[in-house]
C-alpha cells in the first residue's frame, strides 16, 4: 500500500494560508500572501526537492491545483531541480466539489466521494504527495487519511489566515521519524508519521509529588 505524504509550510503560530504568492489566497482579505519568500534559502530548497525522490502522483485540492497548472507547464526545464518534469510527467488527482476541465496533462478530477477515492489511490500509487492545498488537507486529517507530515517552520507570526490544524481535526498521535533541522534562515523542518491510538493523558503532579 502507498503513502500519502503532506508538505506544508506555516508560520510560527501556525497559519499556512497563501505561503507562495500575494494572489495565491486572499480569502477573509488576507493581507501577507507570500509570506515564505523572504525566508527561503539553499537548505530549504534541498530539503524539498529530497523529500521528492520516489514520488509517482500528486493529490492537490482546486485551488493549488490551478495555480500549479498555470505554472508548472510552461518552465523549461533548468534550475528548478527537476521539478517541472516530474509534475509534467506523473499523474495529477484534484479533489474539488465542482466540474471542471483539466488541462495540465495526466491530470484526473476525483469523484464525489473524495474520501473512498483517496484511499483507492494508494492502491495505485507508492509515494502520493499533497502540497498545500490547506482547505483539502482539512479533510485528510479529520479522515487521519494521511501517513507522513512534513512541516516547514518559519519564525514569523502573523495573527491572521488559515490554520494549518482547523477546528476539528481529529486527536492524533504523530511520531517524529528525524531530528528536525533548521535552515540558516531559522526555517524548521518537522517530519512526522502517523501512529495509530488517540493522544493519551496523564497527570504531571503525581510525579510532583513521588519527589
Amino acid at each position: 500500500m502507498g503513502l500519502i505524504h503532506i508538505d506544508l509550510f506555516t508560520t510560527l503560530d501556525g497559519r499556512a494560508q497563501a505561503p507562495g504568492g500575494p494572489d495565491e489566497d486572499t480569502d477573509g482579505g488576507f493581507a501577507f500572501g507570500g509570506w515564505q519568500a523572504p525566508l527561503s534559502d539553499e537548505v530549504v530548497g534541498a530539503q524539498i526537492l529530497s523529500g521528492m525522490v520516489g514520488m509517482d502522483a500528486l493529490l492537490l485540492g482546486r485551488r493549488t491545483y490551478d495555480i500549479f497548472a498555470g505554472y508548472w507547464p510552461h518552465v523549461k526545464d533548468g534550475g528548478d531541480g527537476g521539478i517541472a518534469r516530474l509534475f509534467n510527467r506523473i499523474p495529477k488527482y484534484v479533489a474539488s466539489r465542482q466540474a471542471r476541465n483539466l488541462d495540465w496533462a495526466n491530470s484526473t478530477l476525483l469523484g464525489p466521494d473524495v474520501v473512498t477515492a483517496v484511499r483507492e489511490l494508494r492502491d495505485r500509487h507508492a509515494k502520493i504527495h499533497v502540497i498545500g492545498s490547506l482547505d483539502f488537507v482539512q479533510t485528510l486529517f479529520t479522515e487521519r487519511l494521511f501517513d507522513r507530515l512534513t512541516l516547514w517552520v518559519y519564525p514569523i507570526l502573523l495573527g491572521e489566515g488559515k490554520k494549518v490544524f482547523a477546528d476539528g481535526v481529529a486527536p492524533t498521535n504523530l511520531r517524529l521519524v528525524e531530528p528536525a533541522v533548521t535552515s540558516p534562515g531559522g526555517v524548521v523542518r518537522q517530519r512526522y508519521a502517523l501512529t495509530g491510538g488517540t493522544p493519551g493523558v496523564g497527570d504531571m503532579t503525581d510525579r510532583d509529588r513521588e519527589g
